[in-house]
């Protein structure tokens, strides 16, 4: 994996499984990583990515707080399919977050991002679907091969059955409460 750092550190984009769909990722600090990112997916700039780690402790210095209701999800959650989007702390990128005041965190229950995430010096990748904008995720190690082997770095999953590609739920974390986005996986 030391090889996958090595790439992460040059720019470039990495294609993962994950419990839902596959993703691609970049280091979050990387502003040309970001770029190349959004040219590979044709995703409009305005879109923002989210965060991903294996554990909230590598994600809360990006976010300004958790409310107790949050937290209490995340212990329920988490790792799984839900998306929690807070205010943004002022450390993070703002490319991230296409210049918004908020940031999406995701803990995916996947021990193929487990082993990707964990061999990582930052263990924090910025992330969306692997696929081109307005197409459906890819949904395994053949398919992403032939899609993007020439422009990201594919992972090879241990594990490569097909996921449900059902995405993740989305919920929007306020100080007064959260309010659901989008209806995926998990059911609040």
């Amino acid at each position: 994996m030391q090889k996958i750092e090595k790439k992460l550190k040059k720019g470039e984009v990495l294609a993962f499984k994950t419990d839902t769909v596959w993703g691609f990722g970049v280091d979050p600090c990387d502003d040309c990583a970001i770029d190349n990112l959004y040219e590979i997916k044709k995703r409009d700039t305005k879109k923002p990515l989210i965060l991903m780690s294996s554990d909230i402790k590598y994600l809360s210095k990006y976010i300004k707080s958790i409310p107790l209701y949050a937290q209490k999800l995340i212990n329920k959650y988490l790792p799984g399919a839900l998306t929690l989007i807070f205010e943004k702390s002022d450390i993070l990128n703002p490319k991230v977050t296409s210049y918004s005041n908020t940031v999406g965190i995701r803990i995916p229950d996947s021990k193929d991002y487990f082993n990707l995430i964990d061999s990582l010096e930052n263990k924090v990748l910025a992330t969306t679907s692997c696929n081109l904008s307005t197409q459906p995720p890819v949904r395994n190690y053949k398919e992403a091969c032939e899609k993007f082997s020439s422009c990201a770095t594919i992972i090879k999953p241990i594990d490569d059955t097909v996921n449900n590609n059902t995405p993740s739920t989305v919920i929007l974390c306020e100080e007064e409460g959260y309010k659901v986005l989008r209806t995926g996986a998990i059911k609040l």
